[in-house]
């Protein structure tokens, strides 16, 4: 029986206890939040104990692993106490604010020799892992172009919690172009704030790589509207090659939810949050099998993303490895 800590206790931990729920090898021991009254209150509806502070949940020695649901400048200093602890880390996206952060994340999970995988959320979902094989098995010929765009609507009130989109959305189209069709050589990107009051973060950005295969890539980002449109790009990602093409949707899982933060709740999100966690679980702990997604991932990922800051900020074109 594995058992579980969760430091943090916001909504994104609600789908990782469903899926630990689901693990009859799984248990969810206990829970430290910040604010003690949310924590009690997420510990009874999970059925799990509540600790006063970090290091209590980390001192116990029944606990193999911990999931670090905080936000993300607390990310470093709660990887450093449970590697330090020997728990195994699922860690929430991004890893870190920075890469010279990243790398003393490696550093300090390598030295301590626990397992730390990060929740690249969209890789484990099989439609998507489908488009890797796919890729991988010489199916598609050639691979030509990766697009993946994101248009969903997020008021003021909501992303003023949030970094601008680079960060918070296009880590996510950076780790999956990594999975499916690799790294870029080079960058452009634009950024864009639109109708804003006190949100000043960027709600729009579109970035164009090279790759390292010479295939080009088209990323898009934006929180300024819902796209419903014919053939729709709320949440799309497509490989296109010299012998086929394939793609994934959002809009092929939809519920409707007016009175949720969006105006709709599209389906495989949650789903892919459980698969991920039910893969570190299920895969990596008691398997021994290798993560989808691993630090080296997220350290080019870092890469990716301080590449299309500079690339926006300053306009130019850069190069990866030359960004200072």
């Amino acid at each position: 029986m594995l058992k579980i800590g969760f430091i943090g206790a916001g909504d994104i931990a609600n789908l990782h206890a469903e899926a630990i729920k689901q693990l009859p090898g799984a248990q969810l021991k206990g829970l430290w939040n910040r604010t003690a009254s949310k924590g009690e209150e997420k510990a009874a509806q999970y059925g799990c104990q509540t600790y006063p502070t970090v290091d209590d949940l980390l001192g116990d020695a029944e606990i193999d692993a911990v999931f670090i649901l905080t936000n993300v400048e607390t990310h470093l200093q709660y990887i450093e106490k449970a590697a330090q602890a020997g728990k195994h880390i699922l860690i929430e996206k991004p890893v870190a604010d920075t890469l010279d952060e990243l790398l003393q994340v490696k550093q300090t999970v390598d030295a301590a020799g626990v397992k730390c995988m990060p929740v690249h959320n969209y890789i484990y979902e099989p439609g998507v892992k489908r488009l890797h094989d796919m890729v991988q098995n010489g199916s598609l010929g050639t691979i030509t172009q990766f697009y993946m765009m994101y248009n969903i609507f997020h008021a003021e009130d909501n992303r003023v919690r949030y970094q601008g989109v680079i960060h918070q959305i296009l880590t996510h189209h950076a780790y999956t172009m990594l999975y499916l069709v690799g790294l870029p050589q080079s960058v452009s990107c634009m950024k864009s704030t639109l109708d804003f009051t006190y949100a000043t973060q960027e709600n729009l950005a579109m970035s164009v790589m090279k790759m390292e295969n010479n295939a080009l890539s088209h990323l898009c980002a934006s929180f300024t509207g819902d796209d419903h449109a014919g053939e729709p790009w709320t949440c799309l990602m497509k490989v296109m090659g010299t012998k086929g093409s394939a793609k994934y949707s959002y809009r092929d899982w939809v519920i409707h939810t007016p009175n949720g933060p969006h105006s709709q709740t599209y389906y495989c999100y949650p789903e892919s949050i459980k698969n991920t966690a039910i893969h570190f679980l299920e895969n990596v702990l008691n398997k021994g099998e290798a993560p989808l997604s691993t630090l080296e991932d997220a350290i080019a990922v870092q890469k990716i993303i301080d590449a299309c800051e500079k690339s926006a900020v300053e306009g130019i074109h850069v190069t990866l490895g030359d960004q200072k």
